[in-house]
């Protein structure tokens, strides 16, 4: 049935829309699993790109919005305001560090997110210039293309006044040695690019993920970030973090900056907020959500449906305690990849905080060549035994974990037994890997 429609699906939908895995249709979806259209159910690893951060088809949210719909289905907040995207604002200011006034922007993914980054910080520190990272994924919109610095936005030429540098990726390091990586970053920065193309006084802002999602679940030295602010505060850049995909409890505390202390002078949200409808937003210094009326806006942003659905997602994360959850649970998954690591080779590195966990595949140890045909048929073989896990990275090659941040043990134990036949099942060529062609690399 499902193979029926598929055809039909790429048929009518365009290709420019599609990233995919394995030929799944889905059905329905409730918790932590999904049942595809032939009645088959799956563990979900990925929560549709860390979406369904409380899980699918969480029955508190799907009342409220029904209660919001029926009472106000639609105003736009840009004109006429409500009280729930106001309710929504306070509660972000309230959870997001640093005492400094502050503002909240609404728009309906981390693309407009971080588009309203790429116009509004240059524009009110009357600066031209911004930084990236290399490997990071802002998204897809032409501002916040040119901030990525992903293989997924290269064949696209974005604005010339952002400047990429190097992450501090401690399993492959950019200048090729792991000690003093965050020294190398730094001086870098601060000797090279400001002295060069970039200039200190004329740079804005920079913006980094606190974890690096789609290039890799890469988690930088725990000096990097610290150093990092203290350089931005040094220059008077603005620091902005894109928290949308590992934000809201997913790495074990409310933010990826948490674990070090950090308060960023913007923090962008999206994916999980809404708890599975589409909203995002930028909680940012006043000074920098102020600086025009009218010049970053969507007739639907902030909607009330969609805030009401973010306010009770956060309620939800509170009330469940899924931060500690998430904490817990994810020491509990990286112990169970790590003895999965001493039976397989091709293991060759394992990461993350809380339930952002990256497993990355090697051809071997020693020469630490990307393996990214037996990634992406890992996941292949995963989806056929039950479990579905994507896989990112530049190289394609490293395992995505970012499930529903309910995630049981039991859960874990399953994943990790299905994880554990899908090598063993490589390991024996028993994986049609012509079925796996078309799904790998994207």
């Amino acid at each position: 049935m499902f193979n029926r429609f598929l055809e039909t699906e790429d048929q009518v939908i365009a290709d420019s829309l599609k990233i995919r895995f394995y030929p799944i249709s889905v059905k329905s979806a409730k918790g932590t699993r999904i049942t595809d259209q032939d009645g088959k159910d799956y563990l979900d690893l990925a929560a549709g790109w860390a979406v369904a951060g409380i899980g699918y088809g969480h029955p508190r949210v799907s009342s409220k919005i029904k209660e919001q719909y029926d009472t106000l289905s639609f105003t736009s907040q840009l004109s006429a305001p409500e009280q729930t995207m106001v309710s929504l604002a306070q509660k972000l200011i309230d959870i997001t560090p640093g005492s400094f006034p502050k503002k909240v922007w609404f728009g309906h993914s981390g693309s407009d997110a971080n588009d309203c980054i790429f116009k509004l910080v240059p524009l009110e520190k009357n600066r031209s210039r911004m930084i990236s990272f290399m490997g990071s994924y802002h998204g897809q919109t032409l501002g916040s293309l040119s901030l990525s610095g992903h293989p997924a936005q290269s064949r696209f030429i974005g604005s010339g006044n952002v400047v990429k540098i190097p992450y501090p990726n401690p399993y492959r390091p950019p200048f090729g040695e792991t000690d003093r990586l965050t020294d190398q970053i730094i001086d870098f920065l601060e000797n090279e690019v400001f002295k060069t193309v970039c200039p200190a006084e004329e740079t804005a802002g920079i913006i980094i993920e606190g974890i690096q999602s789609d290039g890799g679940l890469i988690i930088p030295p725990d000096d990097f970030l610290p150093r990092l602010q203290e350089m931005c505060r040094h220059f008077g850049i603005r620091l902005i973090f894109d928290e949308v995909k590992v934000g809201l409890g997913r790495t074990g505390k409310w933010f990826s900056f948490d674990h070090y202390g950090i308060e960023p002078d913007a923090v962008v949200l999206g994916k999980s907020l809404g708890g599975g409808l589409p909203i995002s937003s930028v909680v940012a210094r006043k000074e920098m959500l102020d600086v025009g009326t009218g010049i970053h806006m969507f007739t639907t942003s902030g909607n009330p449906v969609s805030s009401t659905a973010a306010l009770e997602t956060l309620k939800i994360i509170e009330d469940e305690r899924l931060i500690e959850n998430a904490r817990h649970k994810g020491e509990y998954f990286i112990s169970l990849l790590t003895e999965l690591q001493k039976k397989y080779q091709w293991i060759g590195d394992i990461r993350g905080k809380g339930l952002a966990i990256g497993v990355e595949l090697v051809e071997d140890r020693v020469s630490k060549t990307p393996a990214a045909e037996k990634t992406a048929a890992i996941c292949y073989r995963c989806y056929q035994l039950g479990l579905l896990a994507f896989y990112v990275g530049i190289h394609s090659n490293v395992i995505e974990i970012t499930p529903p941040l309910t995630l049981t043990k039991d859960d874990i134990d399953l994943a990790v037994s299905i994880l554990d036949q899908a090598f063993s099942d490589l390991e024996e060529q028993k994986i049609d890997m012509n079925l796996v062609k078309e799904y790998a690399g994207w």
